[in-house]
């Protein structure tokens, strides 16, 4: 259904959803690491993903049911749907196992070269064609990143490059999920995702241990499953519609939600350096857009009729 209804829009109006699926999916992946970020005071990194990923993978089963997509459910065992499911997972654990032991700054804008990593791939391995205004808005928004995070240089060492692995991995992930056959559903590839984290995670809490932990926590990260179940479907819907070397660079706005929850929160107030940073980010965002705008108005030109 989801796969008639793309083909039936422009591909204007399909990229222009991707974005918005794109930013969406961020949205959901700040908040969910607030809130992991505040349980993770009380409860061990490897438990708390288990647990949380548990809830998530409940929750993407029962949106699946009512969906009626479980007649696909076999599709997570679907070898290309496994993989992307276990890169997912090996990705996320490295990010967070070098996130204990780096600058939270140097992580972040480790990362976020994702972008970067995914325009590359798109081009090369998808076929896509990515003009200077689509490689502008990635390293501009990059470089705000940089002047955001500012990270130091004492933190790039050898968990650094393990958080570059992750990165790679994270971009890999995209890229295989334009492979997927498109008559499984986006639903079912959650699942998998969300199957493939919580099954790595509970390998490690048996190596790690168990720790009791409040009510209050679990109903928290009961609010953060909601939210990266959310992040994961978008982020699968996004990659499977829009093209991925305009979509990339909206990944930054990652930065602009955590910025506003640490404002809105911990009354965290942008320096300088951090302002010049949002500019850039929003400006990149806005003039990859006028881009693409000025290009589908050429397009319609050369097509019609003299």
């Amino acid at each position: 259904m989801a796969a008639q209804l793309l083909s039936s829009l422009s591909p204007a109006r399909v990229n222009g959803r991707a974005i918005a699926m794109m930013i969406g999916a961020m949205c959901c992946f700040v908040l969910n690491d607030a809130l992991v970020k505040y349980v993770s005071q009380s409860m061990p990194s490897a438990q708390l993903i288990f647990v949380r990923g548990l809830m998530a993978s409940a929750l993407v089963l029962l949106v699946a049911r009512r969906l009626g997509a479980l007649r696909h459910a076999s599709a997570v065992l679907n070898p290309l749907v496994a993989l992307r499911g276990t890169v997912d997972a090996c990705a996320t654990m490295m990010y967070l196992l070098s996130l204990f032991r780096l600058p939270i700054a140097n992580a972040t804008a480790i990362n976020l070269a994702a972008p970067l990593f995914m325009t590359v791939f798109a081009v090369l391995f998808l076929g896509e064609r990515a003009g200077v205004a689509r490689w502008s808005a990635v390293v501009l928004g990059f470089v705000g990143v940089l002047c955001v995070v500012q990270p130091n240089g004492e933190g790039f060492n050898a968990w650094a490059l393990l958080c570059l692995g992750g990165t790679l991995f994270h971009a890999t992930r995209d890229l295989m999920t334009r492979r997927i056959d498109r008559a499984i559903p986006s639903v079912i590839i959650t699942l998998a995702t969300a199957l493939a984290v919580t099954l790595l995670a509970g390998c490690l809490t048996l190596v790690s241990g168990w720790q009791s932990f409040a009510l209050r926590d679990l109903g928290l990260l009961g609010v953060a499953a909601g939210f990266l179940a959310s992040g994961y479907f978008l982020l699968v819907q996004c990659m499977r519609s829009g093209e991925v070397s305009l979509t990339a660079p909206f990944r930054y706005t990652a930065v602009l939600f955590a910025m506003l929850l640490g404002y809105a929160v911990w009354s965290e107030v942008p320096s300088g350096w951090a302002w010049l940073g949002i500019a850039l980010l929003v400006g990149s965002g806005l003039y990859m857009l006028h881009s693409e705008r000025g290009r589908i108005r050429a397009a319609a030109l050369d097509a019609q009729p003299e």
